[in-house]
């Protein structure tokens, strides 16, 4: 029997990044993964703002812009008839190297599929000797005791079973989750909304044989509406074309799928097809995410359209939310009550975000249900109005779909009891556009204190307690109570204006992921019952 903290399952991005950043907090873990780690099809290819936010806080923001998609590529999206037919629409963004970050953040969203993206994430997991990762090695199953868990494994490449005893375990192990299986958990919403065939193919100088301006993702629109979508994969030679279906399954041959890409290129042409998937978009959360020491996240935990690229950056968040508390409760600061609040804290954001995306697909497959102009494909002024005033429409429409940092960025915590609310109303949910905020339960804001160097890089690690303006008031109630509770609690003064206006509060106390959990303009007079409070005690 082997023995280690946290049992992680699963190594795509949301386990990879579990492992990681208990490694980066010093947490020792062992992670199972019954694949080989290859990547034959990228189920995402946009990591988020708020997820390269964790990825400057792992030091590893240069490793996803080297991770291998071509970063002089542009990024436009744009809707058209056929590669060779007519463009309707577009909607320009600067190329990956040339677009800047907003100035409510030091960094950007990035481009780096999940064939670039979870070598990344499996390099930054491995650096840490302490985190063990065990690839073609399937879970068989589990039990939860009182104080541990007891899982049993198979190592395929030997057939060799083995136990693994861990104080806590985590499901990162997809939409079928053996952990959530094995927990009995059952997932609430709308199980197919459409079926879809993915295709990655091959094609070098695509963009020469039609005369459309390079771009990132192409929707195809036919008489019949939206039916098919082309993604840039590296920014060079691979693509992926989805045929988005509908609630009726099929099976596809590869004659339909060649005459299907074919239509999208608008004649004949030479293409690999590299791989096949089949699968379900699907609108489903899990109706609860654990049990005492049995967790799950990402895709166990939440299934959403891609429409957007909130699935895995709304798995990254769950695993920076699970990892502190499970490293609080390993290091003896965390209270009981610590880790009943991250499905308190997580699955409002789940349900906010996959419902989200389901809009998006539906704005996106909403010629399917509004008739598109039957003169849409004809040729004359007739043709070219009603191609001007449905491009038009679609164009406004679907910008809800690309600028969307308030989902990114703007989640709130809000009734999570191991935050202190601090009486101020609740700002608006908004989607394109996000407002910094320091309110308790929401992201700490970005101010930039010197070249180079954000707010956001003072956290992490442990608790921060800030203190904001040129007088900075009393603390000492507050560094006591943290030290008898042994809870880790760093003062920082900010004396920079902005900050301050920012921020609001003379006092701020931001927790290891990044959320504000207290702020007032004076300390408390029984700062032990706020400490208590934000440690889950």
């Amino acid at each position: 029997m082997s023995v280690t903290p946290v049992l992680v399952v699963g190594a795509g991005p949301i386990g990879l990044a579990l492992a990681g950043d208990l490694g980066w907090r010093g947490i020792a873990c062992t992670l199972v993964e019954s694949g080989d780690g290859a990547i034959y099809q990228a189920k995402m290819d946009m990591v988020g703002i708020r997820t390269m936010e964790y990825c400057r806080r792992w030091g590893i923001v240069p490793w996803v812009e080297q991770g291998g998609y071509n970063r002089d590529y542009p990024q436009d999206c744009i809707w058209v008839t056929s590669l060779t037919g007519w463009e309707l629409g577009r909607e320009r963004f600067p190329t990956p190297a040339g677009e800047r970050p907003p100035e409510d953040s030091p960094q950007k969203r990035e481009r780096c599929p999940q064939n670039f993206f979870d070598p990344v994430l499996a390099r930054f997991a491995r650096q840490y000797p302490h985190v063990s990762m065990r690839y073609r090695t399937t879970l068989l199953g589990f039990e939860e005791k009182a104080d541990h868990v007891v899982a049993k494994v198979r190592d395929e490449a030997t057939g060799g079973e083995d136990t693994i005893e861990a104080s806590y375990i985590v499901g990162c192990d997809g939409g079928l989750s053996a952990v959530r299986q094995t927990l009995g958990i059952g997932m609430s919403g709308t199980p197919t909304l459409t079926y879809t065939t993915n295709i990655i193919f091959r094609c070098d100088g695509l963009e020469k044989l039609h005369g459309k301006a390079p771009g990132y993702r192409f929707i195809f629109i036919g008489l019949e509406g939206t039916w098919a979508t082309l993604v840039a994969i590296n920014g060079r030679d691979q693509w992926r074309f989805s045929l988005v279906g509908d609630a009726q399954k099929r099976t596809l041959s590869e004659e339909e799928i060649r005459a299907a890409i074919v239509r999208a290129m608008g004649r004949e042409f030479d293409f690999e097809i590299l791989s096949l998937l089949p699968w379900v978009r699907r609108q489903l959360v899990a109706d609860s995410y654990g049990t005492k020491r049995a967790f799950i996240a990402g895709d166990a935990a939440h299934l959403t359209s891609p429409t957007g690229g909130f699935g895995m950056n709304t798995g990254i968040q769950d695993s920076v939310d699970i990892a502190w508390k499970l490293a609080a409760r390993l290091e003896g600061w965390g209270g009981e009550k610590l880790l009943a609040s991250y499905e308190l804290e997580r699955k409002p954001i789940g349900i906010r975000n996959v419902s989200e995306a389901t809009g998006n697909l539906k704005r996106m497959l909403s010629p399917r249900v509004k008739a598109v102009p039957p003169e849409l494909l004809d040729e004359g002024p007739a043709g070219d109005k009603a191609r001007k005033a449905f491009g038009d429409a679609y164009t406004e429409m679907m910008r809800r779909e690309w600028f969307s940092n308030g989902i990114h960025l703007g989640y709130m915590y809000e009734g999570s009891p191991v935050i202190v609310p601090d009486g101020t109303p609740q700002p608006p949910d908004e989607v394109s556009t996000y407002r910094q905020t320091a309110r308790p339960g929401s992201r700490a804001p970005h101010v930039w204190l010197a070249e180079g160097k954000s707010t956001l890089d003072l956290f992490g690690k442990g608790f921060v307690l800030l203190r904001l303006g040129a007088s900075p008031r009393s603390v000492d109630r507050l560094v006591a109570a943290a030290a008898l509770r042994k809870v880790p609690l760093e003062v920082i003064d900010i004396v920079q204006p902005q900050a301050a206006a920012i921020y609001e509060r003379r006092l701020v106390l931001v927790r290891p992921d990044g959320q504000v959990c207290w702020r007032a303009d004076d300390e408390p007079v029984n700062a032990l019952s706020v400490i208590d409070v934000v440690r889950g005690g």
